[in-house]
């Protein structure tokens, strides 16, 4: 039944899907169609049920259809779905967020994290007065033109470097430096955006004190530092990634975990930084259904189930899967490693860690992901279609599902091919 859907979805769907990962074109195959979900699992089209590490790649922290998300998306649809004008729940989830982030003082709403990116970045030119923007080669920030140069995640999974129709003067001041490497700053420089915890090339962690040395070096020359926590925000602790690395940047954007499932983004900062959006300042951004009441009942709704113990559930339960999955590998004797830092994992068949995204990469396309992707799949369990993915698990995967799954890897790893 996939392969009709997915024959009958190529008819009217370029690719036959709505976002390019999903086409399992760097794994090969026909992709599965969902038909519902809850807590760890999902169900195809055909009724198998799988073990879920995709987690709408982030926003189901909670797992699938939590009843408080949904009694508050069907609370709130009942009043309407939208109305063009502010909302309470506006300003409580503007506040549920700046209370958690030590910095964000203000926060405007979008309904995406490219849209979040795409005007944190505006909005550092805007203040500075400045026009070229450094990123970090392998970060993904979105596919709005400027950012799309050496992205990861779903660009390098179409072994796509960039993106046809985006012309050179859109990314002429976007500069791309080696991720783990401080970059040449100068004032003609507006803005430094990265991830904070790269997840977009599978995870890769920062050198240590490496974050800090990047806030020295964009205040010694009035740069300004903007942290992707689209994945991270809220994800790797209360307060994200600035959090826990105790690092604060000038800009934070924010998905994913804040719409509760629904489309919602997010960015934030300082008042002086924030007070240059319009309606106060002459930065521009809009959008017909930033803050949509849907999304923001449903994310804050799911802000309110994470609290301590919730990052201390999460990091267990990821810990217990890397340390799990890596000594099968090792004792089936299949090079592997699995970077880990809080809930954020991610597999690479090598054996060193990558540093950078030439080495995520050179891991990545090696060939052996997709086999195991392909084997654990029939077996029931939903990895991302890409090697350059992370793993999401969820307060919702138990640590029976997790051994379940370790089981299922040694039962996989025991029939691949040893490389």
């Amino acid at each position: 039944m996939s392969g009709d859907l997915f024959s009958r979805a190529q008819q009217v769907i370029p690719g036959g899907v709505n976002s390019p990962v999903r086409s399992f074109r760097s794994v090969g195959g026909t992709p599965y169609f969902v038909s519902r979900a809850e807590g760890p699992h999902i169900w195809d089209s055909e009724g198998k049920r799988y073990i879920d590490y995709v987690m709408s790649y982030g926003p189901a922290i909670a797992g699938h259809c939590p009843p408080q998300i949904i009694d508050a998306i069907q609370q709130a649809s009942g009043n309407g779905t939208s109305y063009g004008a502010p909302t309470f729940a506006e300003i409580e989830i503007a506040e549920e967020i700046s209370s958690r982030v030590d910095g964000v003082d203000m926060v405007r709403l979008v309904s995406s994290g490219t849209e979040a990116t795409m005007t944190a970045v505006r909005l550092a030119r805007g203040v500075t007065r400045r026009d070229k923007i450094i990123k970090f080669s392998g970060h993904y920030h979105g596919h709005a033109d400027a950012l799309l140069a050496a992205g990861g995640s779903g660009v390098a999974n179409q072994g796509i470097s960039g993106s046809l129709g985006v012309p050179a003067n859109a990314v002429a001041d976007t500069i791309v430096t080696p991720w783990n490497q401080i970059p040449e700053l100068d004032e003609s420089i507006a803005a430094l955006i990265l991830e904070p915890l790269p997840a977009n090339m599978g995870v890769v962690p920062p050198k240590e004190n490496f974050l800090q040395e990047l806030r020295t070096a964009c205040d010694r020359y009035g740069v300004l530092l903007i942290f992707d926590e689209v994945i991270t925000g809220f994800r790797m602790a209360m307060g994200g990634a600035s959090q826990w690395y105790g690092v604060k940047p000038d800009l934070w954007c924010f998905g994913k975990v804040i719409g509760g499932g629904l489309p919602m983004g997010a960015y934030g900062g300082a008042l002086e930084v924030m007070s240059q959006v319009a309606p106060l300042g002459g930065i521009y951004q809009a959008g017909t259904l930033s803050g949509n009441p849907i999304a923001t009942a449903a994310g804050l709704a799911q802000l309110r189930l994470l609290n301590p113990d919730s990052y201390e559930s999460l990091e267990r339960t990821a810990r217990r899967l890397a340390d799990g999955l890596l000594n099968v590998f090792e004792e089936i004797g299949i090079d592997a490693t699995i970077p880990r830092v809080g809930p954020l994992l991610s597999i690479f068949f090598t054996d060193e860690q990558p540093t950078d995204f030439d080495e995520a990469q050179e891991a990545a396309e090696n060939g052996v992901y997709p086999e195991f992707f392909h084997k654990m799949l029939e077996r029931g369990v939903a990895l991302a279609p890409g090697p350059y993915e992370a793993l999401f698990p969820s307060l919702a995967h138990t640590e029976e599902i997790i051994d379940q799954t370790i089981g299922i890897a040694h039962d996989v790893a025991t029939k691949m091919d040893k490389r």
